[in-house]
This record gives C-alpha cells, structure tokens and sequence, in this order.
C-alpha cells in the first residue's frame, strides 16, 4: 500500500510542476523564427519612432504586430500553439494586466462603444460571424490605425481558409465592412 501512495503522490507532485513550467513558458513571450511580412515591417518602423514614454496602446500596437504570422488555433490564446481572434486579444491586453474574455460575444462588452471614426490604436473592434446574415458578434481584433485615418486597419488571428492565422487587415473596401459591429475603447 506504501508503494501505492508513493507514486501516487511522485505523479502528483510531476504533474503540478509540469503544470507550473508550463504556465511559466506560455506567459513569457515567443521567440520566433517566422518571416515578418513587409507590412509589417513599415506599421513597425512607422511606430517605433514614437518617443520612449511610449503609451500604453502604443506597447498593446506593437505586441500585437510582434504575433503577426502565428497560426490560426481554434480556441487558441498562446504563440506557442496559436490563436483564435478572442484568445489573441485575451493575450495581447492580459501582458499588460487587463484581463479580456476569451469570447468574442462577451467582448462586445467590454470598455465603452466608441465611432469608428474615432477608433485609435488599442481599441478592439467587433465584427459577427461569418454566416450570412448573422447579426451575433463572430470576430474581433486590435485596431492599429491612427486616429481618423483610413481605412481603419486592424490585427487579427483569422480562420480564414486563404491565409489564416495573425495578420493585418482593414475595415473599408473588404468583407468586414459589411460584417463591421463596433469599436471598444478599453484604455
């Protein structure tokens, strides 16, 4: 019966810090190998000519511009193993200590509803699903663009069968438009 309980308790105690290393490697940030695209390059050199009391939206900006390329992952919040639209916002806001829900539905409901004329780096935007004539929210990402600038362009993880995972893409002139639901200012 000592036998037993010895590795019952041997497997236990593994488990927990199996599970604290990995908590602890997820929440330090992806070194990655991945090639960045030239968009991204320019969004990046564009912003990283703002002065080093930099704001808080402009940090949230470039670690969610830093995740470009990460893969798509149905219910997904790690760069390690990929994002879903909720789960990349949940991760870009919670390295600052905000935390999201990893819901597109409840993130229709997070800070205050803002124009999307007045939309600035930071805000969340909202969009339904996919499924004509939804009227639910289905997707969310980070806008990226500056304040009035247009098209408002955003950061997203995207299940999109041509081109999924995190990218750049913008409101006007594209299937978002129509799919548009709001802007969210959480800062």
């Amino acid at each position: 019966m000592r036998l037993i309980w010895l590795i019952f308790i041997t497997l236990a105690t593994a488990m927990l810090l199996g599970g604290w290393f990995y908590q602890r490697s997820a929440a330090l940030p992806a070194q990655s190998a991945r090639p960045v695209p030239m968009s991204v390059v320019a969004v990046v050199n564009r912003q990283s000519a703002f002065p080093p009391s930099a704001t808080l939206a402009d940090s949230i900006v470039r670690l969610a511009l830093a995740q470009v390329g990460t893969p798509y992952c149905y219910a997904g919040s790690s760069p390690a193993t990929g994002f879903d639209c909720s789960g990349f916002v949940r991760y870009v806001f919670g390295r600052f200590a905000l935390p999201m829900p990893h819901s597109t539905a409840l993130l229709i409901g997070v800070g205050r509803p803002v124009a999307r004329a007045r939309a600035q780096p930071g805000d969340i935007v909202v969009f339904t699903g996919t499924a004509p004539g939804s009227t639910e929210p289905g997707h969310a990402g980070i806008v990226i663009s500056a304040l009035g600038e247009t098209p408002l362009r955003f950061v997203h993880s995207s299940s999109a069968k041509r081109e999924p995972g995190v990218k750049i893409s913008q409101v006007e002139g594209s299937g978002y438009e129509q799919r548009f639901m709001q802007v969210r200012r959480v800062l």
